[in-house]
């Protein structure tokens, strides 16, 4: 059915939320089907509430369809009557973050821009139940804490824009039937991206392998993994809590880039960690892996039996960490 009514409830929740819900609202819409329906779905809704809806397309460049997957989202525009404006990313393949990483870094940043030009503080995002499961799936795999169990949250704050997924409790199924009424009634028909199913890929290999062995022993392990992922953020919250209740203990410098080793010493190890990690994100510094984290952990606690006037150095992707005088510090890595 088109639309459908509990795609349509599941994204009404996002207009509560907005603070002026007349305001201009974006949809980032890649020409396939959960994308082209969150913005089928949206416009019907926009048009109760008065809001302006703009289609945002991200031009990747990195296949030869890109240019026709813009002409498509063009003619998506036209049959809901809603301007699209498209942004062609520029992706940097030599981060060493790979492929996927990198054009996920490069679409954000074509989205700020965009944003940008359109006064657009509010972007949809298409990612649903199946999108989350796999997150999980993958978080799990490299090991991620309980932050990283969260997986995506339904919205976030990114390039001071707010990004709001009002789907991920929406099974794809649901997104394909209402994708297939649409296509009945108007003649257009979702882009198909071939590496989506791509096994080289880790999203494609974990859809491609993995899923199908898991639907075949336990389905429905998509709902339970996204449940996971809501309680995982749970947790999280009141972890953080925690953390800023330890980083108030600190003595914590005014511009938050320093604290007291000794205080910080002080707490229970597991704590300890914890308001680090906190202190790191505070800091925009990359999360360190369990490895680096255990590293900096035994420095830090070696110093501190060893004396306070002792000096430490520890690069830590584009910064440094380093303790002098029993005061911890992060500053940017210098490019010298």
């Amino acid at each position: 059915m088109f639309p459908s009514p509990d795609l349509t409830a599941a994204l009404r929740k996002v207009w509560q939320g907005v603070a002026n819900p007349a305001a201009r609202l974006a949809v980032a819409t890649s020409g396939g089907a959960d994308s082209a329906m969150l913005a089928a779905h949206a416009v019907a809704l926009a048009r109760e509430h008065g809001t302006e809806i703009i289609l945002f397309h991200v031009h990747h460049g990195l296949q030869t369809a890109a240019d026709g997957w813009a002409d498509h989202v063009q003619a998506l525009g036209r049959i809901l009557d809603v301007p699209v404006a498209t942004a062609h990313a520029r992706v940097d393949a030599n981060t060493g973050l790979g492929i996927e990483a990198a054009a996920r870094d490069a679409r954000y940043a074509s989205l700020a821009e965009l944003s940008c030009q359109h006064d657009v503080q509010h972007i949809l995002l298409a990612h649903h139940q199946n999108d989350q499961a796999e997150t999980v799936l993958l978080r799990l795999l490299r090991g991620t804490g309980p932050d990283g169990m969260a997986a995506m949250a339904p919205t976030m704050q990114r390039d001071g824009i707010t990004y709001h997924r009002p789907w991920l409790n929406q099974s794809r199924a649901s997104i394909l039937q209402a994708a297939h009424a649409f296509a009945e009634q108007h003649d257009w028909h979702a882009v198909q991206d071939h590496t989506n199913a791509d096994p080289r890929y880790t999203r494609a290999a974990v859809r491609e392998l993995l899923s199908p062995v898991l639907d075949a022993r336990w389905p429905g392990w998509q709902a339970r993994l996204a449940s996971h992922a809501r309680h995982a953020a749970e947790t999280s919250s009141i972890l953080e809590e925690v953390a800023q209740n330890d980083m108030a203990t600190l003595e914590l410098s005014l511009d938050g880039t320093s604290f007291s080793l000794v205080r910080w010493r002080s707490l229970p190890s597991a704590r300890q960690s914890l308001v680090l990690r906190h202190w790191l994100r505070l800091n925009g510094a990359r999360m360190p892996t369990e490895a680096r984290m255990a590293d900096l952990l035994r420095q830090l606690r070696q110093l501190h039996s060893l004396g306070h006037d002792r000096q430490m150095q520890v690069a830590h992707a584009q910064h440094v960490i380093h303790c002098h005088r029993g005061r911890v510090r992060i500053e940017p890595r210098s490019e010298a």
